[in-house]
């Protein structure tokens, strides 16, 4: 699957992420898009966004989306390293659409 990771989500994550092909918003030059501009352009290239807002589900309407979301506790990266095999599974199940809050 191609993945892009939200600014705000630790680049080392993208480590665990084998077997997909990641980018970050940085990386697309998208790093200063505000998350609803920001879904729309990700939609065209991608199949998986991650994030660690958990308040994008209110502050977006997600329905009819193309592009599946996860949603990740924290952005603290020594607390996601421990949870980084996880994070990998709960991408692989992620279907186009859907909306997942991942709680380790």
């Amino acid at each position: 699957m191609k993945v892009l990771l939200d600014a705000c989500v630790p680049r080392p994550l993208r480590l665990f992420l084998t077997g997909h092909t990641v980018k970050t918003a940085q990386e697309m030059g998208w790093g200063l898009l505000k998350n609803g501009h920001l879904l729309q352009v990700a939609e065209e290239s991608f199949e998986v966004f991650i994030t660690g807002d958990q308040q994008l589900k209110y502050q977006q309407n997600l329905k009819g989306r193309k592009i599946a979301i996860l949603s990740l506790p924290t952005n603290d990266w020594p607390e996601l390293r421990t949870m980084g095999e996880k994070i990998a599974a709960a991408v692989s199940t992620l279907r186009p659409g859907d909306y997942l809050e991942f709680t380790g």
